[in-house]
């Protein structure tokens, strides 16, 4: 079955955007509950914005946005281009998973991104809890002296993000490298780039679940 594809140009398929963001991407949830908030200067979170929240967000002072739901032809980016692009907001999208470890090159492109894009700047996904938890968690990690757990809250129940549904493999991600680093200082990008194998940490996560004590503690 081929994909559904999207525009907003004609007023019909503008209208077909529109329903499909508000009732199959939630936008309808999102208009009181933003998920916003300060990871560090300069730095901020949230949930897919509206061009609302957009312009809001650049009356803060934010220049750059953090798509971490990928340049897709959907109805969510379509209304974000347009939004950003009328009020001079640049968007930066690297594609991450929810539910899946995060391949090595987008990892790379997001250690990239941190060290290149203007501030201030908000990190997104859909809604704020899984993506854009460890992200935050990783820029803590990169330009912080933030503790472990400080580091772990960025993806908590406080943003809606649950440790033990499938998203679990970003805590199982995150952990993997902090027991790394307690073993031998290493930094993060040469983590990635020497040691890091996505399907053995898939592989690692599956048989942990599977196992009598992932329940104790986890």
């Amino acid at each position: 079955m081929a994909k559904r594809t999207y525009e907003i140009v004609t007023p019909q398929g503008r209208a077909r955007a529109r329903r499909q963001l508000d009732w199959q991407d939630h936008d309808i949830l999102r208009r009181r509950w933003h998920n916003f908030e300060e990871v560090a200067t300069g730095v901020y979170r949230s949930n897919q914005p509206s061009a609302t929240r957009f312009q809001a967000y650049a009356d803060l002072g934010i220049k750059t946005i953090l798509n971490l739901r990928g340049p897709l032809q959907e109805p969510f980016f379509l209304f974000e281009q347009e939004a950003c692009d009328a009020i001079g907001l640049k968007i930066v999208s690297i594609g991450l998973s929810a539910r899946k470890a995060p391949r090595q090159e987008r990892l790379l492109m997001l250690v990239d991104a941190f060290e290149t894009m203007e501030k201030p700047f908000l990190i997104h996904c859909k809604s704020g809890a899984d993506r854009t938890g460890l992200a935050s968690a990783l820029y803590l990690l990169l330009y912080s002296d933030a503790d472990d757990d400080t580091l772990r809250a960025q993806l908590s129940f406080r943003y809606l993000h649950i440790r033990k549904s499938s998203t679990g493999i970003l805590d199982f991600f995150l952990e993997t490298y902090l027991a790394r680093r307690q073993h031998s200082p290493i930094g993060l990008r040469d983590w990635i780039v020497a040691e890091y194998d996505r399907d053995r940490m898939m592989a690692d996560y599956q048989a942990m679940k599977a196992s009598e004590t992932f329940w104790e503690g986890w």
